[in-house]
Order: C-alpha cells, then structure tokens, then sequence
C-alpha cells in the first residue's frame, strides 16, 4: 500500500536525477526549477511489488520516480506478462496520463520506490504559462515513445542475444543520464523472471543468454550489478544507436 508523507521541502522533492535528467535535453532556469518545486505536491513510498497505477485508472496526477526502479506492464488472460517499459529514477511513469486519461496498463514498483506525485492541475498550469518547461517535459514522452520502437525492433527482428546486449546499453546510458553509473557499471535489480518478462523470453532462455554474453567477456553480472566490459563489442552487436534517447542538450 502506497505511504503517502507530508510535503517536503522543493529539494528533497526534487531529485538530482530528475533535475540532471531534464538539463541533458535543455537548461532549466532557476524559475522553472522553482515551478517544479511548487508542481510537487507531497511524495510517497510504494514497496516493492506494489502498483504505482493501475490498468483502467484515471489519475488526476503524474508520478515521477525519486528512488527505485517501476515497469509498466500489461498481463493478458492467461496469466502472462508483458513488461513494455522500465523506469528508472528521473523518470515520469505516467506523465501521458495528463493526456490519455484512463490508463490501459499498470505500473509496478519493481524495487522500493520513493514517488513524487505533481497534480494534472498543476501541469495544465506550466503548460499554459511556462512553454520551454512544457516542451522539456513533453520530451519525456516523446523519448518514451522513441524507446517503444526500439523494444518493439527488437521484440521483432533482433535475436536474443542482440535484444539482451540493446537493453542493456539502453539502461547504461539512461542511468548515466542521471548520475546512476560507476564507469560502465550499474545496479539492474531486475529478477531473471522480470528480465523475461521485458524481452519476451522465458526463464531458461534469459538464463542462457546472459551466461553466452559472460562466456564472450561482454559483462558481468553479479547480483544486482551489471558491468559492460567491453562497450564497443556489445554495442556492436545490438547495432545500438543511442539518437532515440535525445540525450544532447540542445535548444527546444
């Protein structure tokens, strides 16, 4: 059950990572990290397992991630499980919801989670008033988007081993987006279960994979740390292209 805390301060609300993540696509003004702080009504921790929002709501606030790591997913009637998104600290799992309204898939926490919760009112009002801020957070979905058509390539036409090799360059640069790596490592506590869930493999296939990327020296992967040892060679064979992130600072 998702614990609700009185409003903080505007920056213990927010997060570096949010603010770092925001300034890799534009400069943010001391105003508009102002209006942010104003935006964020009160935060949250959700334990792990928990949904932050389920299929069929209709949230009258966005939730942004402070700590852990949330999916979105889908589970069909037979039981099974689609992960077709996962988010990191710094990201907006539901910002489209301002738009869209009723939500056709859920969000989980897939760690412990601390959440701020910034009301739909309040981004009606940046959207009216502060138009560089609204396009900076507009970027949030438009590279979310981008991020859908990598899985779904992938989901399509990479094997799994060029699946497994582009998500995990996809996660590396994310989160050194937001100031969350050790040179090429990173924590990735995701379960092999979870992990198959992602990429569309069971189990046993996830397991063979990711012993095939450590035979091949491409990386380690010690409980929840991941480190790439050779970035040229995994990136090679994911034919990865980091451009759908938009992770140059440029104006927008």
């Amino acid at each position: 059950m998702r614990s609700i805390a009185s409003r903080p301060s505007q920056e213990s609300v927010l997060s570096a990572a949010f603010i770092h993540k925001l300034e890799q696509y534009d400069h943010l003004s001391n105003s508009e990290r102002e209006v942010l702080g104003r935006a964020v009504v009160r935060q949250g921790a959700v334990g792990k397992g928990e949904d932050l929002v389920r299929e069929g709501d209709r949230p009258s606030e966005s939730i942004f991630l402070i700590t852990g790591f949330a999916a979105r997913y889908n589970i069909l009637r037979n039981g099974k499980r689609q992960i077709t998104a996962l988010h990191v600290p710094g990201d907006f799992v539901d910002l489209h919801s301002f738009l869209v309204k009723v939500m056709d898939h859920a969000v989980m926490a897939v760690t412990p989670c601390t959440i701020g919760m910034v009301p739909h009112e309040a981004l009606r009002e940046i959207t009216e008033t502060h138009p560089h801020l609204t396009r900076l957070l507009a970027v949030n979905i438009v590279v979310d988007a981008a991020i859908h058509r990598q899985w779904l390539v992938s989901m399509g036409r990479r094997s799994a081993l060029e699946h497994t090799a582009h998500l995990l360059c996809e996660l590396l640069l994310r989160l050194r987006a937001v100031g969350l790596t050790t040179d090429d490592s990173f924590q990735l506590p995701l379960t092999q279960a979870e992990l198959g869930d992602t990429l569309g493999l069971s189990t046993v296939h996830v397991n063979r994979v990711i012993q095939e990327l450590r035979k091949e020296e491409l990386i380690t992967w010690h409980g929840d740390t991941v480190v790439i040892k050779d970035w040229p060679r995994l990136q090679g064979i994911a034919e990865f292209d980091p451009t759908f992130l938009s992770l140059k600072a440029e104006p927008r």
